[in-house]
């Protein structure tokens, strides 16, 4: 049977994608619907139809599956940040391992993975240290603020969101209270005309300190002493501050900062060691599990204190200082200049000194000091972006032939692809684990273990 766009079809969910959608099948005909969980039998509308497949919008499930929960969040349908939030955390967490086993197995054509077990969360909400919220005005031309739908730039509104602190509410009411008062108008998209963009917070789980970041599109906020009275009344408000913006994108965050009140950082730990966190800084978003995250890192290095390490996409040094506590001497690589100057400084302020930075693109950088100046490594640890590492960086790992690889991955797919060219070139999967940094969500973080196989 040949099934076109607004045809209704009864399905019964039997798998899921990468995207977290469920997966039925009509007749033979494949359909994808978000929000649909595997176990579900539903009834869908066909919003859009293929020769063998099509996308359907769950229009009424029928009988719920048994992995099936309420949301915590009642916008977690149609806000763009959660996408398992109907799914119970067990589950959740067997999506991402065999998510992870699927992309190893298909794209990198492993067979036999020396797989351990996934490395879940205690408490899988309110974990997140950092949120952005993007301030607009709805219908009614309240003001607004909450996380965009989606793949759209609508605010779904919520000032509570159910994997971010509890402050975050408290940030919220008295900022979007302030811009009410005062009549102070949020940043309009479609025009560039406004003055608040964005409402950014950052917090320290380990010390408990509070960041409170306005973005605008202009370079002062009017009666900004009235609103740091208020937030001031939140306990552990350590910074506050604007950030320029009058740019006609939608990149977040400007280059300029304005500290107006208390630091111009918040400090948080990971494991024993410290970090400098500026508005502009990248730091993990969810430190309890990168704690664990770089331990199994570390772990895959198997250091003893001899030990030569580049590590490679460093960032502000979060997994270089890590390492330096055991090896010999660390090199980072990152290409952001100011996540340098973080790097630098939180190695200072942890009395850490077998580093050393460099800024630029490690598959420049990494060449240059090899080739030029004879450095070498026993072992190399990445942590690239999502579309994984450029092919004449795994080349010069091959040559540079450490006797380790630690490849750290947030993208499942292109980490299968790089490991093909790594194993195919001398060396061997030792170990692979999966760590849940983002309950709630499709992501999967992995740290992969290599060995060169004449060691």
């Amino acid at each position: 049977m040949e099934y076109r766009k607004n045809d209704i079809v009864t399905l019964e969910i039997v798998d899921c994608g990468t995207d977290g959608e469920g997966i039925g099948k009509a007749d033979g005909f494949t359909v994808f619907v978000k929000d649909a969980v595997i176990g579900d039998t539903i009834m869908a509308k066909i919003m859009k139809a293929k020769k063998n497949y099509g996308y359907g919008r769950l229009m009424e499930i029928l009988k719920p599956s048994p992995y099936r929960v309420e949301p915590v969040c009642l916008s977690a349908r149609q806000c763009g940040g959660c996408q398992l939030q109907a799914v119970s955390y067990e589950e959740q967490k067997v999506f991402k391992e065999k998510k992870l086993r699927g992309h190893l197995e298909r794209i990198g054509g492993f067979t036999e993975l020396p797989m351990e077990p996934l490395i879940g969360m205690d408490e899988p909400y309110h974990y997140r240290n950092k949120a952005q919220f993007p301030v607009g005005r709805n219908k009614k031309g309240k003001i607004v603020t909450g996380f965009y739908a989606g793949r759209t730039h609508a605010i779904i509104e919520n000032r509570d969101c159910a994997l971010g602190i509890a402050q975050n509410k408290d940030v919220l009411d008295r900022v979007i209270a302030h811009m009410e008062k005062y009549n102070i108008a949020p940043y309009d998209e479609a025009t560039g005309k406004g003055l608040v963009r964005h409402i950014f917070v950052r917090y320290g789980f380990f010390t408990g300190e509070l960041m409170v970041c306005l973005i605008i599109n202009g370079q002062d906020l009017p009666h900004q002493r009235e609103l740091v009275e208020k937030l001031c009344e939140i306990p552990g408000m350590t910074s506050i501050s604007l950030n320029m913006n009058k740019k006609r994108s939608n990149v977040i965050l400007g280059d300029k900062v304005k500290t107006i009140w208390g630091e111009d950082y918040i400090t948080d730990k990971i494991g024993d060691i410290s970090y400098e966190i500026s508005p502009l800084s990248f730091f993990q978003v969810n430190p309890k599990q990168t704690w664990k995250l770089y331990s199994k890192a570390l772990e895959y290095a198997d250091l003893h204190g001899e030990e030569t390490v580049w590590d490679l996409y460093c960032g502000i040094g979060t997994i270089s200082l890590f390492l330096a506590q055991k090896a010999k001497f660390v090199r980072g690589v990152e290409i952001v200049p100011a996540a340098i100057e973080d790097a630098k400084r939180n190695a200072q302020i942890n009395h850490i000194e077998n580093v050393e930075f460099f800024v630029g693109k490690a598959e420049e950088v990494l060449p240059r000091e090899y080739e030029k100046n004879g450095v070498y490594a026993d072992v190399i640890v990445v942590d690239p972006p999502r579309k994984g590492c450029d092919e004449m960086l795994l080349k010069t790992i091959l040559k540079m032939q450490p006797k380790r690889v630690v490849y750290v991955s947030c993208d499942s797919a292109t980490l299968a692809r790089d490991l093909r060219f790594l194993c195919d070139n001398g060396y061997e999967l030792k170990k692979v684990c999966g760590v849940d940094q983002f309950p709630q969500t499709v992501h999967v973080e992995t740290v992969v273990g290599l060995q060169r196989k004449d060691t």
